[in-house]
């Protein structure tokens, strides 16, 4: 029972896959319109944004 808490623990779930899937390279086989295109640049902007300052205010606070 405790192994399966644990495998649950660490579950990446919806948001995990979508942080791995915007990172990918597109697939050349599946449309794309450009709303979508810039939509995910936007977001994969956001997310290195708020990953820098996460790192940046742990460094800060361990200094």
């Amino acid at each position: 029972m405790a192994k399966n808490r644990i495998q649950e623990f660490f579950q990446l779930g919806e948001v995990g896959n979508y942080f791995f899937r915007v990172f990918r390279k597109p697939d050349p086989n599946q449309k794309s319109n450009f709303n979508l295109r810039m939509m995910h640049g936007i977001n994969k902007i956001s997310i290195l944004v708020f990953l820098f300052a996460v790192i940046f205010w742990i460094i800060k606070r361990l200094m």
